[in-house]
């Protein structure tokens, strides 16, 4: 008779455990939303997925981590091309020391290229708005990161799918890779970084990046996950250097 009188109070007790348990906290829920369209050539392709596993595993990227609230991320990477190719390629893991982010790198090198067509950034925003809503962690900050070559083409109207963000709390970021396929642009023949910091970035803090050369690669992914990790801002800055 007595455990039964305790039942209910141990119940009780157990409920925030197993809230935590379907909703970690972690600092910053990131989304890493990589062009993978047609204007990235193989090689490009292959050189970008090996500079993303590099810079998650960066020292300089896991002190970042060590120094937050609660130690630890929820990252997850997908890549995008034309409005109907959206592909998640790692889902949501937490990283919290080199172990974990060097697994995370190695599923990424690993997974085949999947996705066609052109450039539509408007659904790979709404892609990661839905699949960090859609997740089981509980994010200080959520954060889609773009990176790409070209500008918007295809899908939802890019105007429309930044809102949409915007208005669910996120923050969009992103990364413009001048030094691929010639260095294309934006809407109109609009520099990309333009583009970039108009129609794309959002939300508190939030800011773009022009890579202008491979050797600069690696290091502007890693100054810009510190940045997101950090929760530090530097404005729409155009440039690693």
């Amino acid at each position: 008779m007595r455990l039964l009188r305790l039942l209910p109070c141990l119940l009780l007790a157990a409920w925030p455990l197993a809230g935590l348990a379907q909703e970690p906290d972690v600092d910053v829920e990131l989304c890493l939303a990589a062009d993978g369209s047609g204007s990235i050539e193989d090689d490009e392709f292959a050189f970008q997925r090996r500079g993303y596993a590099a810079a998650i595993a960066d020292p300089r990227v896991l002190q970042a981590i060590e120094r937050g609230l609660y130690g630890r991320i929820a990252l997850a990477h997908m890549e995008w091309g034309g409005a109907g190719s959206m592909v998640p390629i790692v889902g949501w893991t937490v990283i919290a020391d080199s172990a974990s982010a060097r697994s995370f790198g190695e599923r990424l090198v690993a997974a085949p290229r999947q996705t066609i067509g052109w450039n539509s950034i408007s659904n790979a925003i709404l892609f990661c708005l839905d699949w960090i809503e859609s997740n089981d962690f509980n994010g200080l900050r959520k954060i889609i990161d773009v990176s790409g070559d070209a500008g918007q083409h295809g899908g939802a109207p890019l105007p429309l799918a930044r809102a949409a963000a915007l208005d669910a709390g996120l923050i969009i970021n992103a990364l413009a890779l001048n030094f691929r396929s010639g260095g294309l642009s934006g809407p109109l023949g609009m520099p990309l970084l333009e583009h970039f910091n108009r129609d794309v970035i959002g939300g508190p803090g939030s800011f773009s990046l022009a890579v202008e050369s491979p050797d600069a690669f690696i290091e502007a992914l890693v100054r810009k996950l510190i940045l997101e990790i950090a929760g530090r801002t530097r404005g729409k800055a155009a440039g690693p250097g």
